[in-house]
């Protein structure tokens, strides 16, 4: 008998025969490699965008119902709340806040105005002023709200009030009329801050509060209130700024006072003991004595030069035409006269001889003025020579009192220093006092202006209309709520659901090729519902039988192992459905039973299972006694036997192997019906024994902790494992809506042409074979 067998069609159409292969040798395993896993890139998680994208519709659409469920009751939730809110009315009123306006001290305040950054500190701490308790208690006292017993009435109702209401114990003490007003004071300012609003106006110093209540007349009062309060507390605040001004400045006074009187005095003993005298408030009486000293110097010197000049010319002189001389009334009349004599004298000298009495006569006349001439020549000399001496005489005196003066200067410069730094603090201390006062009377002036930086631009009105609740807007924000809390749940299960429902699913855990999505039967029996050509079960089986004659480089593998991370995953189903689909092609088929712990075949095909794989791995019968006919001509089944207690041993022994060499030789396929993998090691043995295996998820059923556990233990064994087939398929219970995945909806044949029987001379499997 040959090893191997090749494919050769017939003279009838959809039939096959077997005949031997020219070489006659089984093709080695490495021809048949397994498919193996994806590249990282493949078997992670969708990267792009748009895979992305449908991921989330696709969770979306498969937990709809839990995202409308919350959606539906938190909409409802809300609305419900939203009509059992009390209607309020808001007033609102519009101030300016400017900057400070009085002038005070530096600029108009009582401390310096502030820098650039006015506009932002200055207005953000007016903005937290006006939402402080302070001035909430102030308009709380000013609208006299403790006494309002209707503004104390809930605004809405609360559960968790009525349910404090109904569960509460005994009925509280009743408290003094103090502590009861104080706890109504707190209560109302409690009310009333959470009512109002404090809104500024971007670009801008203008700031709107606004107060809610149920009352129109009343949220115009408070609104108005608060206005009024803010301005108020304002002045409050400048009147106490410059009341603690005007006390610190006194306080200083006094001081600076105290320590100007003190200065002063010790200035002046100091000035007594070492005997300085100012005569103002720079110069002492020895530096005036040095210059008037000085400038009588440059006086005399002057003075002394001229007459020295004076002296020098009329000295040296021989006539009488120096100035000095000639401007000298007695010189100048005896010059006169003499003139007249000596023109008498030459006149007469044309008549008379020089010895006549008469010419002698004048002769002496005019030798008596010219000694009356010399003797006043003679005395000026004399007096300008003394005016020549009294000058430099003086001139000596004033230079030796300059230099006594510069002396007694230097000496008081040396004793001055203390008496100077004496002066310069009685200066500073008097400058200070000065000062301090003059701001104590302006800050005095001051106290009493009421100018104020803080003005009402629009006044509160009285509203109309209830500003809320507001229907529409909490009916979107419920839904969109609820919306997103229905996402998020649906997000959070999805993160914790580790049942494996779809193709990706099982790609991106796994890592292996889809080979098939079989859909979930629409009928209970599963083996009916695959007897039907036309099905959606039948058509989903042919395509897995389409995918493993391209799994390997020789087509169909000759054996085939099939196997499961759990049971219940449909490898009973499966390993029949693909015995049944290559039967009817005409191949050789054996279906084995290997599952030796919880068989199943002989069930759902109503075989006898007293004979079967477990008698031929003892030796207890040889293969074709185990064999087992069916409605099939092509289609054989080895049952598994009698449960044996050691299956593993069984599996693990050699005549596994002989069987599928000598089931080679009969068939074109032999498949594995094998067990699930959890903690055995049947289905490993198995995987190793066979030239492909396949992995089998149940949509639904498996988890991704348990598929890959399985496939780690089947790689670790080198089991080679070819795909994976994903069971019990439901589109809809994966997120991907109505139609998906439908093979035989009846929109087209699974057969082009005419419908596709069986080959000649073999019988269909009815309904009644196939039921379990």
């Amino acid at each position: 008998m040959s090893n191997a067998f090749d494919v050769q069609p017939n003279g009838n159409r959809g039939s096959l025969t077997l005949a031997p292969s020219q070489d006659g040798a089984l093709a080695p395993r490495d021809l048949y490699a397994p498919a193996g896993r994806y590249p990282a890139s493949l078997a992670g998680p969708p990267t792009d965008i748009a895979s992305k994208i449908r991921e989330y519709l696709r969770i979306l659409n498969r937990r709809k119902w839990i995202i409308l469920s919350i959606a539906g009751a938190v909409l409802a939730l809300g609305t419900i709340r939203t009509l059992m809110m009390t209607p309020l009315y808001t007033s609102t009123v519009r101030i300016q806040i400017d900057r400070n306006a009085a002038k005070i001290v530096e600029g108009g305040s009582v401390t310096p105005m502030d820098s650039d950054h006015w506009n932002n500190d200055f207005l953000r701490t007016q903005y937290e002023l006006l939402q402080s308790r302070s001035l909430a208690e102030r308009v709380v006292k000013s609208t006299d709200l403790v006494t309002d017993d209707d503004f104390f009435k809930p605004h809405s109702f609360s559960v968790l009030g009525a349910l404090a209401s109904v569960f509460s114990g005994a009925e509280p003490e009743k408290a003094d009329g103090q502590s009861e007003r104080a706890k109504r004071t707190a209560s109302a300012v409690t009310t009333v801050m959470g009512s109002r609003a404090v809104r500024p106006i971007p670009g801008s110093r203008l700031v709107e509060i606004a107060y809610s209540d149920p009352s129109p007349a009343r949220a115009q009062k408070i609104a108005a209130a608060y206005a009024e309060a803010y301005i108020a507390s304002n002045l409050d605040k400048r009147f106490e700024a410059n009341a603690y001004a005007k006390t610190f400045l006194e306080d200083q006074i006094k001081q600076l006072k105290f320590r100007t009187e003190a200065s002063e005095k010790t200035l002046i003993e100091f000035g007594e003991k070492e005997r300085i005298l100012e005569l103002n408030d720079k110069t002492s009486i020895v530096e005036t004595n040095l210059a008037a000293a000085n400038t009588a110097l440059g006086n005399l010197i002057s003075e002394r030069v001229k007459n020295e000049q004076l002296w020098k010319q009329v000295e040296d002189a021989k006539g009488i035409d120096l100035p000095q001389l000639l401007s000298n009334g007695v010189i100048d009349g005896l010059r006169t006269k003499r003139n007249e004599l000596v023109t008498d004298y030459q006149e007469k000298l044309e008549t008379f001889k020089p010895g006549y009495p008469a010419m002698i006569q004048i002769s002496n006349k005019i030798a008596e003025i010219d000694r009356q001439l010399a003797r006043e020549i003679k005395t000026i000399r004399g007096a300008l020579k003394a005016a020549y001496d009294s000058s430099l005489n003086q001139e000596t005196e004033i230079r030796q009192r300059i230099e006594a003066l510069k002396t007694e200067a230097l000496d008081l410069q040396k004793r001055s220093i203390q008496y100077n730094t004496l002066k310069r603090e009685v200066e500073t201390n008097r400058g200070l006092y000065n000062g301090l006062l003059q701001r104590y009377k302006e800050v005095d002036v001051a106290g009493g202006v009421g100018a104020n930086n803080v003005f009402i631009v629009d006044r509160a009105d009285l509203p109309d209309a209830p500003t809320s609740p507001r229907v529409t807007r909490a009916f979107l924000l419920s839904l969109l709520l609820g919306l997103g809390l229905g996402a998020g749940a649906a997000a959070l299960m999805e993160v914790f659901d580790d049942v494996i429902l779809s193709m990706e699913d099982v790609e991106r855990v796994a890592g292996l090729s889809t080979l098939g999505v079989i859909p979930k039967a629409s009928s209970h029996n599963a083996e009916t519902e695959l007897s039907d050509p036309r099905s959606a079960l039948a058509e989903a089986y042919r395509s897995l039988c389409t995918s493993l004659q391209f799994t390997t480089e020789r087509g169909l593998p000759r054996s085939i192992a099939i196997t499961s991370g759990g049971p219940g995953e449909g490898k009973s189903l499966t390993s029949f459905a693909i015995c049944q689909h290559f039967a009817r092609m005409g191949l050789k088929v054996l279906l084995v039973d290997a599952d030796l712990r919880n068989p199943s075949i002989h069930k759902k095909l109503q075989l006898d299972n007293s004979i079967g794989l477990s008698n031929y791995l003892i030796g207890a019968c040889t293969p074709p006694e185990a064999f087992q006919k069916t409605d099939l001509p092509n289609l054989a089944v080895m049952c598994s036997g009698p449960l044996p207690p050691n299956a593993a041993d069984l599996l693990a022994g050699a005549r596994l192997v002989e069987l599928l060499t000598v089931g080679l030789e009969v068939f074109d396929l032999v498949v594995l019906d094998g067990p699930p993998v959890l903690g055995l090691a049947d289905a490993v043995l198995l995987s190793n024994a066979a030239e492909a295996t396949i992995f089998v998820v149940g949509a639904g059923i498996a988890r991704r902790a348990s598929v890959s556990g399985a496939l780690r233990r089947l790689e670790h064994s080198k089991s080679p494992i070819i795909g994976c087939v994903l069971t019990w398929f439901d589109a809809r219970s994966a997120g991907y809506g109505y139609g998906y995945g439908a093979y035989g909806s009846g929109h087209y044949s699974y057969a082009y042409g005419a419908p596709n029987l069986p080959p000649a001379g073999a019988q269909q499997i009815t309904a009644h074979d196939m039921r379990a």
